[in-house]
Parts: structure tokens; C-alpha cells; sequence
């Protein structure tokens, strides 16, 4: 039987349950048949699926079968508003299920269920934990850029009174919509800083690294955002995410803090003493996790060379930390105490700001469109969440004061996927290069240095740079650091050591990686600084690499 023959049929059968009354040996709460009907339903959109014909016969008897059936963008929008208004039955089941329905159809048509968006914020207000759970999916569902300002507001009440086990949901819905929907910077930092301090244990593990990547890439921020940040952490120093954030944006900013210039009407009036004594109560306190310490005392390091006052105080918080049960948090005081004693005169140069951070926007689209192949950097080292001494430093003018020239190394995001392998083009990749021939750059007392180099066939403005350290003398070398720097056309990443310490009698060497990224085909300069303490001796040396066995880029 054809399914021009069978639709009609089923529609009159269906017809006659809903229209002739019920019979009441098969009827439930006055449905007559409410089984039948939804297998009737069910099969109908299944029969309905691309046929003009049998959709028209059907489309005046059905509202979740039209919405896969070829029907009129009329009868669908006559669909969701009578989903709409089962939003106001007394049942709850009803409601749920309208709430799930239009949960379904929001993607198809989503300017006909936001017709409905204030029944369904509305629907947030439920007592029953499955209509407000099923309420706020749907109403982050419809969150759009011309109703953001307003939904945030709505779902932002709803985070302060909604139950702990919809807070974290809620929280990341929140924090997901600001990012993609976000009118201006400024809004985007205080949306997330309000989801911090009322709900900062729920938030997404990554909240903090985004936040102050975001604190970060708005210069013209950065005053407000500091002020902001020390108010809410004088306020509650129990919201964990909060107060790292806070923690981080301070040791960054502070300078900004005392300054007192900010566009707020009254300005934040604050000395040294009370901004050291707010980190110290954040060190000191029993809900303090680790990570939380440790960003604490990173801020207050950062602050020894952003304030004017004597750093005696600091000093004295950073030893004391030195003897610290939690392992990490004494290794990076003894760091910041050997920072002091020893290379004071490096001090400023390693805790300097962060470099800025563009993450979206026109500037960053007509980079992405000069350089594709940055895009496609694969394996590249995640930006840093938490600020430690040996990821805080930022190399110094080492082309001899030639600033112009000289690009710090920037923290490159990742390219998730990595470089695409077009396996149809195979036949017509050219042969790989021949291989780099090492090369050996240092050698004193023993120590030596030696490049090695590989370019990525599948990337050619790629180089990657493998330095290794040896030790044949009769003592250790400890301390040791290998800085870089390049021209400005060149992009520098410098991955983490595999270690500080060099054995004697050719013990195991340290190895570090070195990505340059040449989009613009420019000559390469490399220029190197080593520090390193050997046989009681420190030994300081900065040297430009020549002849360097790679072919040019032009």
C-alpha cells in the first residue's frame, strides 16, 4: 500500500480520537487513547518525511510531527506558539514538555521560539529542579548578539538564587555566551568578574587562564580592571578563582593601582602597605589553596619592581616560604629568594608585564589573513595560567640596544589539530629537504652548546631549533639559562628547559626547543645569552650566532 493511501487513513483515525469524544474503557485522564495517538504521531512524521503530497493531508493535526515534515513556515510558527503556551499550564509535566520541544526546535527556528523567551526565563523561577534545569538550557540556547545585555541580567539573578547543583551549570553557560556574544571588553570583564564573586568555586577550570588573558589583551583597561579586582578581594578572599585572578592582576598592575587613574568618578585611594597586606592575609589564610599561594606570592614579587618603597617586607614573606610544606610553593620561594641574593640585577628585567594579548578581532583576522601559517603551528606550548619564575622570563634586549629590531618571545596560542595532511596531493609534495647539519656555538671550560635544527615539510616558515648543553669538565653547572632573542619579523617561542643542572664527566645534557616562525621570509639573526654558575663562578655570556647552516628563506 502506497503512502498516499495509507496517510489519509491515519489522519482520520486520528482525527476521530481527538474530535469524537473518547470511549472510556481506553481513555486516560480524558484522553482518549493517548497511546495510540503518539504512535499515529510518530508514524505520520516518519510517512510526512519529504512528501508534499502527504504533508499537506496531515499538517492541520500535528505541531512536533510539522516541524520534520515539509510543511508552511506559517504552520510551524503556529507549532511553536502553541508549545509556547503550554509554557503557562498548571501541569508541570506539560511544561517540561514544551520546555523540551522548544529546547529541540531553537536551532530551526529560532526566531519563532524567542518570541517566547520571557515565558521561558520565567520558567527559571521553578521550584521543580528539572523544569528550571531544562529552563536554563533553553533560555542560554536563545542568548544572541542583540539580546545578550538582557539575558545576561536575567541568567546572572538566577546564578545568585538557583540551586548548588545548577550553580556550575549555569556559571559556564554564562561565561560560554560572553565570549561569543560579548559587546565591548569592558562588559565581557565584568560579566565574568560578577560570575567570580558569586559563584567563583562553580566556574570552569579554565576561567581564570581567560580572564586574564582577556585582562590582559585590554590595555585600556587594565587600570579599571585592577581597581575592580583589589575591591571584590578586600571584600571575600573565599571565591578561589577569584582572588588568583586578583592576585595576578595586581602583581601586573599594580603601579596602576597607586596611581589613582582611572575613569571611575572617584578614584580608589590605596597605599603599598595596604595592597602588601591584603596579599599577605591571601598567603596567611587557611582557605587558600596552593595555586592560590602561589599566585600570591608571584604578585608579590612582581610588586618588588613596580613599587617605590623598601622590599625588605617582601623579601621577608618570600624566605619564609622557603621552608613551606607544599612543595611547589617552597621551590618557587627559594627561586624568588635566589632572584633576590643572587641576580638582583635581573630582577626587573624577568618580572616585567606580560606581553599584551589579542585573541579576537579585526587586528587578529588580518594577521590570521597575512600569515596562514601561524594558524597551523602544531604542538605548540599551552599559554601559562599561572605566572612561575621560570615561565616569567621575558628576554632582554639582546641585539645590543638595536630595539627596534629586537621582538620579545609571545606566548603562541595553540592550534588544536595541528597542520592538515592533504593525503590527495601526496604525488605532488616534492621530496623532503636534506637534513640540517648541526651546529656547535659555545665552548668553555667544558661546557658546550650545540644547535640543532629540523623545518617541517608541511610548514616551511617553521623552524625548529634544539639547543643542547653538555658538561666534560670535573664540576657541575647549575643555574643554567639559555635566553634568545630575534628580529622583530620573526616570531620566538621558547619551550621550558628539560632541567638547570648540567653533571659533570658528560652526565645527561639539557635540551630546549626554540620555534621560529619567519611568515614574511626574513634573514635569519639568532643572538644568545647563557648564564650559568660553574666551579663557584658565575659565568655570563652573550654572543650572536653566525653561519648558520640553514638555507634562506627568501
Amino acid at each position: 500500500m502506497s503512502v498516499t493511501m495509507v496517510v489519509p487513513q491515519l489522519v482520520h483515525i486520528l482525527r476521530t480520537l481527538v474530535t469524537m469524544g473518547y470511549s472510556t474503557e481506553h481513555s486516560i485522564s480524558g484522553v482518549s487513547d493517548p497511546f495510540l495517538q503518539v504512535q499515529i504521531l510518530r508514524l505520520l512524521r516518519i510517512l510526512g518525511r519529504n512528501h508534499e503530497e502527504s504533508s499537506e493531508t496531515m499538517n492541520d493535526l500535528t505541531v512536533l510531527t510539522i516541524m520534520d515534515i515539509r510543511s508552511a513556515a506559517g504552520l510551524r510558527v503556529l507549532a511553536v506558539n502553541i508549545l509556547g503556551r503550554f509554557l503557562l499550564n498548571s501541569d508541570r509535566n506539560i511544561r517540561y514538555v514544551a520546555l523540551t520541544s522548544l529546547l529541540r526546535l531553537v536551532q530551526s527556528d529560532h526566531s519563532a521560539v524567542q518570541r517566547h523567551r520571557p515565558t521561558v526565563v520565567e520558567c527559571l523561577r521553578e521550584t521543580d529542579a528539572s523544569l528550571s534545569r531544562r529552563a536554563l538550557e533553553l533560555s542560554l540556547a536563545l542568548v544572541n548578539s542583540s539580546n545578550v545585555r538582557a539575558m545576561m541580567q536575567e541568567l546572572q539573578a538566577f546564578l545568585e538564587s538557583c540551586p548548588p547543583d545548577l550553580r556550575a551549570d549555569c556559571a559556564s553557560g554564562i561565561l560560554l555566551a560572553a565570549e561569543r556574544f560579548a559587546p565591548t571588553k569592558r562588559w565581557h570583564i565584568d560579566t565574568i568578574l560578577h560570575v567570580l564573586t558569586t559563584a567563583g568555586t562553580h566556574v570552569r577550570d579554565d576561567a581564570v587562564a581567560n580572564l586574564t588573558q582577556l585582562i590582559g589583551g585590554a590595555q585600556e583597561l587594565h587600570a579599571y580592571s585592577v581597581r575592580r579586582l583589589y575591591n571584590a578581594l578586600a571584600e571575600d578572599i573565599s571565591q578561589q578563582p577569584l582572588v588568583q585572578v586578583a592576585a595576578w592582576c595586581i602583581g601586573e598592575y599594580g603601579d596602576l593601582l597607586l596611581a589613582g587613574n582611572c575613569e571611575e568618578i572617584e578614584p580608589l585611594q590605596v597605599d603599598e602597605e595596604e595592597v602588601l597586606a591584603l596579599l599577605e592575609k591571601v598567603l596567611q589564610s587557611h582557605m587558600s589553596l596552593p595555586a592560590t599561594r602561589g599566585y600570591a606570592l608571584t604578585a608579590l614579587m612582581k610588586l618588588s619592581t613596580r613599587l617605590c618603597g623598601d622590599n625588605n617586607r617582601i623579601r621577608q614573606v618570600v624566605s619564609i616560604y622557603g621552608s613551606c610544606l607544599d612543595v611547589e610553593l617552597q621551590q618557587r620561594a627559594v627561586e624568588y629568594d635566589t632572584l633576590f641574593r643572587k641576580y638582583d640585577h635581573m630582577r626587573a628585567a624577568i618580572l616585567e608585564k606580560m606581553p599584551l594579548v589579542e585573541r579576537d578581532g579585526p587586528q587578529a583576522d588580518e594577521e590570521a589573513k597575512e600569515s596562514k601559517e601561524a594558524a597551523q603551528l602544531s604542538e605548540a606550548a599551552p599559554v601559562p595560567t599561572e605566572p612561575q619564575a621560570s615561565q616569567l622570563l621575558d628576554l632582554l634586549d639582546l641585539l645590543d640596544g638595536a630595539s627596534g629590531d629586537v621582538q620579545h618571545p609571545p606566548h603562541l596560542d595553540p592550534s588544536p589539530g595541528g597542520a592538515l595532511v592533504h593525503l590527495l596531493d601526496l604525488p605532488c609534495v616534492p621530496p623532503p629537504p636534506a637534513p640540517i647539519p648541526d651546529l656547535k656555538v659555545f665552548e668553555r671550560e667544558g661546557v658546550q652548546l650545540n644547535l640543532s635544527f629540523i623545518r617541517p615539510p608541511e610548514n616551511p616558515a617553521l623552524l625548529l631549533i634544539t639547543i643542547t648543553a653538555t658538561n666534560f669538565s670535573e664540576g657541575d653547572v647549575t643555574h643554567f639559562i639559555c635566553q634568545a632573542a630575534v628580529p622583530k619579523s620573526l616570531q620566538l617561542q621558547l619551550q621550558a628547559p628539560s632541567g638547570n643542572t648540567v653533571p659533570a664527566r658528560g652526565g645527561l645534557p639539557i635540551t630546549q626547543l626554540f620555534r621560529i616562525l619567519n611568515p614574511n621570509k626574513a634573514p635569519l639573526r639568532l643572538k644568545l645569552r647563557l648564564t650559568y654558575d660553574h666551579f663557584h663562578q658565575s659565568v655570563q655570556e652573550i654572543f650572536e650566532v653566525n653561519n648558520l647552516p640553514v638555507e634562506s628563506w627568501q
